[in-house]
């Protein structure tokens, strides 16, 4: 198993100061920068485009930033994306017409690929582009909005693409995005996941560096 991985999204974060938020998130233990990207298209929400993440790497940012695009279609956002400095971008299957031709732009244009799930969506899309992926990223949510409620029957889907992952022999990392709080971030490495993305169970605390703290004791008791 890789070691676990802790991907604060910076939609929970406050924006009128998201410099100080992300090195402040990164102090207190952080590993990597989650960006949700959408677009009012394909999901009913709108966020956050390239600028955000060219002005974090402006700002001096250097861990890595996690892009997942909610947006349809994709292939114009991935190049504006890697050009501002993401180092990992991820896109919904259905929201790509040519699943294949997407990851290999992302790959292309230097960053690492990953495909996203939702509750509902069957894991037929990994059967042909396994070879291609740096990560798959389970919604354990439905994707639009902050601040939801983790879906149980996800632990169900991150064991079945766990042990896709495994049998594959491809060196994989398997994201979890919804819902993660302390209470149940060991059930969930438990499962399989070893990058765990969290909002507002992050940055709705008054002290990032106790809570990562308590994540992190969690996992290190996951057996």
């Amino acid at each position: 198993m890789k070691p676990y991985l802790i991907a604060p999204s910076i939609l929970s974060a406050n924006f009128t100061k998201l410099g100080e938020e992300v090195d402040n998130v990164l102090a207190a233990g952080a590993d990597v920068v989650h960006f949700d990207v959408m677009d009012n298209h394909y999901v009913p929400n709108l966020t956050i485009g390239p600028l955000v993440c060219k002005a974090l790497r402006k700002h001096g940012v250097t861990a890595d930033i996690d892009v997942h695009l909610m947006v349809q279609p994709v292939d114009d956002m991935i190049k504006q994306f890697a050009d501002a400095g993401a180092s990992y971008i991820s896109f919904h299957p259905e929201a790509s017409q040519h699943v294949d031709r997407s990851l290999q732009l992302i790959i292309d244009s230097g960053c690492k690929p990953g495909l996203v799930f939702n509750p509902a969506t069957p894991l037929q899309h990994l059967d042909h582009v396994m070879h291609k992926l740096h990560h798959i990223l389970l919604m354990s949510v439905n994707p639009g909005f902050g601040g939801q409620s983790f879906i149980p029957q996800s632990l169900e889907k991150l064991k079945q693409i766990r042990a896709l992952i495994d049998q594959s022999g491809f060196d994989i990392r398997l994201e979890i995005d919804g819902g993660v709080k302390v209470d149940n971030i060991r059930a969930i490495a438990e499962a399989g996941a070893d990058m765990f993305v969290a909002g507002s169970a992050i940055y709705d605390q008054a002290d990032y560096h106790e809570v990562i703290q308590q994540m992190r004791s969690e996992l290190a008791l996951v057996k």
